[in-house]
């Protein structure tokens, strides 16, 4: 999710805003025709007067069709704002064309549709609008009407007309790259204060669910405690075989799982043995999964990749969001859950597919955060009245990216059905510790700390 968030706010912050593109062209409007008034009226210079202000009312009708068609909030995608800005610049080249060309005091102003785009669209618009800016200049060097002047014709020397084109050359790439450099320096800073937001809002909502989630297992010890022995009592009590006999086993395994996972809740903070203290991902995978092999939908492990196979340290917070994952998977599978592992010399990937329902169109871009449930209420879940309150899958999310992982969510394409869900490591991220002490691994990396903000640009999931 917060990959997600960072890509839709980098895109945002690019768009140009509509009222912002219509405003400018008013003031352009606005200056133009004084300046076309005032030399032809003020100090009497013969000028094409009719054209030139034809030319200003095509602009005016470019803003009114604008603002009648769309609200003042809107922002522009790239293409749009592009061809405005271009626009803009062969409205002003047929200005200059009757009044002068070059010579034209004002000629200038070519640069500031290029500094619009410089601070607003990527930089290879910015490079095609600089060019028309600069070959609509060369064209007019040597094609356009004489400057109005007093009495006669004025005639500036080719050569201060050869300077004023390379000015402005010049002055479309400076001001070009020097915009876009200040401009993206300050979209780069939004978007770390931004990711940091996000973050920092996330653990926020894990701190807080910390001490219900051990109050939880605190309350939850007694009634299971209850369970497992009147389990036990029964199955001494009733035959040892027969369909009763195989239910209360499911009952007492059932049991011993929820005790399994009460434990890893109240320990995932705490230090681990150095026994074991690494594993593969072969065997990451079988842990998370050897608890959900009694169950009905069948599970298939895949594992495979380039190279000698990934170490990864021991991780209380890695293991409890993988099996997470996977629990949610089994829940809602119809036959049958995939969990395949595969990873190269940069990256280390783990995709859980099922074959169920999938996730819900209007939820699936929510995924991940508290309190927003997350399939489909139908499919063999929807009978035990599955729902949840959608913090199993945030507080998976969180301890996974954690990790360093970047985890993302979609549902198979077409013909196939059911849910996807990816994680991908840098692999050195994966690897991290797994092969220093225990001590050193720890001095890594301080608890808690997120690396979301930090490795988003470099995965790639």
């Amino acid at each position: 999710m917060v990959e997600l968030a960072h890509t839709l706010f980098r895109q945002d912050a690019r768009r140009l805003r509509l009222d912002t593109l219509v405003r400018l062209r008013w003031l352009a409007v606005t200056g133009q025709s004084a300046a076309v008034a005032g030399v032809h009226f003020g100090l009497g210079f013969p000028l094409p007067f009719g054209p030139c202000f034809l030319i200003i009312a095509a602009s005016a009708l470019v803003n009114l069709a604008l603002r009648i068609r769309y609200p003042a909030s809107y922002r522009l995608s790239d293409n749009a704002a592009t061809l405005l800005l271009g626009f803009d610049i062969l409205q002003l080249a047929a200005l200059f064309y009757l009044t002068g060309g070059l010579q034209n005091p004002f000629a200038m102003l070519f640069l500031a549709p290029v500094l619009i785009s410089a601070t607003a669209l990527p930089p290879e618009r910015t490079l095609a609008l600089g060019c028309l800016a600069v070959g609509s200049a060369s064209i007019l060097v040597l094609l356009h009407k004489p400057l109005p002047w007093a009495g006669r014709a004025m005639d500036l020397p080719f050569l201060y007309v050869s300077g004023v084109w390379a000015a402005i050359l010049l002055g479309v790439a400076f001001t070009g790259v020097y915009a876009w450099r200040v401009a993206e320096e300050a979209r780069q800073l939004a978007q770390a204060l931004a990711a940091t937001e996000l973050v920092l809002a996330r653990e926020q909502h894990l701190s807080q669910i910390d001490g219900l989630a051990a109050a939880a297992a605190h309350e939850l010890g007694t009634p299971l405690a209850t369970i497992a022995l009147v389990a036990k009592e029964l199955d001494h009590a009733l035959p040892k075989e027969g369909p009763v006999a195989e239910d209360i086993r499911l009952l007492r395994e059932q049991v011993e799982r929820c005790r399994m996972i009460l434990a890893k809740l109240t320990s995932l903070d705490q230090e681990q043995p150095g026994f074991l203290e690494t594993m593969t991902i072969s065997h990451l995978l079988e842990e998370v999964v050897q608890p959900h092999r009694s169950l009905d939908a069948e599970i298939a492990v895949m594992a495979r990749g380039e190279g000698p196979e990934p170490l990864c340290r021991r991780s209380p917070g890695l293991l409890h969001g993988l099996a997470n994952i996977l629990d949610n998977a089994v829940d809602f599978a119809a036959k049958r859950v995939e969990v395949e592992a595969g990873w190269t010399a940069d990256q280390v990937r783990i995709e859980i597919r099922d074959d169920g329902p999938g996730f819900a169109a209007e939820v699936l871009l929510r995924a991940g955060e508290p309190y927003v449930t997350m399939r489909r209420h139908h499919g063999p879940a929807a009978d035990e009245g599955a729902g949840g309150l959608g913090l199993g899958l945030f507080i998976a999310k969180t301890l996974i990216e954690r990790s360093g992982a970047v985890l993302s969510l979609t549902n198979a394409a077409p013909p196939e059905s059911g849910a996807v869900v990816r994680i991908v490591w840098p692999r050195p991220l994966f690897e991290r510790g797994a092969h220093a002490s225990p001590q050193e691994s720890r001095q890594e990396l301080p608890a808690g700390r997120s690396d979301v903000a930090e490795n988003a640009s470099y995965i790639r999931a």
